[in-house]
């Protein structure tokens, strides 16, 4: 049987995989193994949503879910999901769920469950879950034992109050279009930045439940870089469904992906003395460019595996202090226990006030490798080992040698396999994902 959790929670088709059944049992059995660890006499779980149309109706069947077990819901509504995981702990509650399937189309929703004081799970408290889903519903109370829901009317300003402790120089002055993908930044992002000074001038903020990530968002930049350059501003911000990701555009419309991001809050953080260890944590889909620059900051950089979570897990660890993706996921711990999009763009924008430099000069000690990623849509994800797949990699790395990597991965919360080529010149790079992309659907 496959495993329910992937890497970033229990995600699939609205409806049809994650079915609000599921998510019920997902609540039950969350309450069921988180709802005790404070010994409040009164246990709570905080539950929030993006604004997709299934969340709705997935909310219901989770709170049904935590409720039938004798847990208070606190219900803050749409907001991100670093909100949902900061307010787990600002509220002293249990356990948190986030409603989300992040940057994934309308039709899909995730549920993601944060542990006491906003953290991640890790593997073995969801495998307990899942066991607990598969038992079955727990020992229900009756009466004045089932769970209460409560509106928390305070979730928003608090986690806008949060977020503003990033800000180290004041953002006047700096105009910034944003991307809210017709998602769970909608209300909050703007908000943030305006409340720091910056003049912003918002996209895509409008959602109607079916619009989330439809062609904008920081999956869908082409939108942001046009805005960027028709209003003349500083730079742009673009996040995802969620908001846990954010990437930027400079002033010419050129998009700084989250490794450009990380580099120039590694230096900043570096200059401050507030970077731990002198080590940034990033995984093996960050391009070489990265490497480079660091090695020449005098910067170490620890390599985890694809996903926040791995990124997190090393942070911890290792007591750092800052660490991300590629994809925008930038997380420092003292300002969250996940990746925040809001707080990587108020640093970001800090940067540019503090130094009086445009995003572009401040992105040029990152010099990207060409890089090409195709996601192959496969029906069995377990065809990136196939010997002759695996073949295929080999011969192209052979003619790679040191001038460039390939990495081919499972994707964690799709049906495809990623093929990630990087070599020096974009026409290589290119040929080879091809060959290797053509291997895996012959062979899916």
């Amino acid at each position: 049987m496959a495993r329910l959790f992937g890497t970033d929670g229990v995600r699939g088709v609205a409806n049809r995989d994650l079915t609000a059944e599921l998510a019920m049992a997902l609540g039950s059995a969350a309450a069921r193994r988180l709802g005790s660890v404070n010994g409040h006499a009164r246990r709570v779980a905080v539950v929030g949503r993006d604004p997709r149309a299934s969340g709705e109706m997935l909310e219901a069947a989770v709170i049904a879910g935590i409720t039938s077990e004798g847990v208070d819901a606190l219900r803050v509504g749409v907001l991100p999901t670093p909100a949902v995981a900061y307010l787990t702990s600002a509220y002293d509650a249990d356990f948190g769920v986030m409603i989300s399937a992040s940057h994934n189309p309308m039709p899909d929703n995730g549920i993601k469950i944060f542990g006491p004081g906003g953290h991640k799970l890790d593997d073995a408290a969801e495998d307990r879950i899942e066991e607990l889903v598969h038992q079955g519903p727990g020992t229900r109370p009756t009466g004045t034992g089932i769970g209460r829901v409560v509106e928390a009317e305070d979730a928003l300003a608090r986690y806008l109050r949060h977020v503003a402790k990033a800000v180290t120089t004041r953002l006047d002055g700096i105009t910034v279009v944003v991307d809210c993908a017709h998602g769970a930044a909608s209300v909050a992002a703007p908000s943030a930045y305006r409340a720091a000074g910056a003049n912003v001038i918002a996209i895509n903020a409008e959602p109607n439940g079916l619009n989330i990530n439809d062609r904008c968002g920081s999956t869908h930049m082409d939108a942001l870089c046009e805005a960027v350059v028709a209003h003349r501003a500083d730079l742009g911000l673009a996040h995802d469904g969620d908001a846990d990701r954010c990437l930027a555009v400079d002033a010419n419309g050129r998009v700084v992906d989250g490794d450009a991001i990380m580099v120039i809050l590694a230096l900043a953080m570096q200059e401050a003395g507030e970077l731990a260890a002198n080590t940034l944590v990033a995984t093996v889909m960050s391009n070489l460019g990265l490497h480079l620059a660091m090695r020449a900051a005098g910067v170490e950089v620890r390599t985890t595996a694809v996903g926040d979570r791995y990124v997190l897990e090393e942070l911890r660890a290792g007591g750092f202090s800052l660490g991300g993706e590629q994809s925008g996921h930038i997380v420092m711990p003292a300002l969250g226990t996940t990746g925040d999009g809001i707080v990587t763009g108020l640093r970001l924008m800090s940067r540019m006030a503090q130094t009086g430099e445009p995003l572009a000069k401040l992105a040029e000690p990152m010099q990207s490798l060409p890089q090409v990623l195709i996601n192959v849509e496969v029906s069995d994800k377990t065809v990136a080992q196939a010997p002759a797949v695996r073949s295929a990699v080999a011969r192209a790395e052979a003619e790679l040698g040191d001038t460039g990597r390939i990495l081919l991965r499972p994707s964690g919360t799709e049906q495809v396999v990623r093929v990630m080529v990087e070599a020096t010149d974009e026409d290589t790079a290119r040929q080879l994902a091809v060959r290797v992309a053509e291997s895996v659907s012959r062979h899916c």
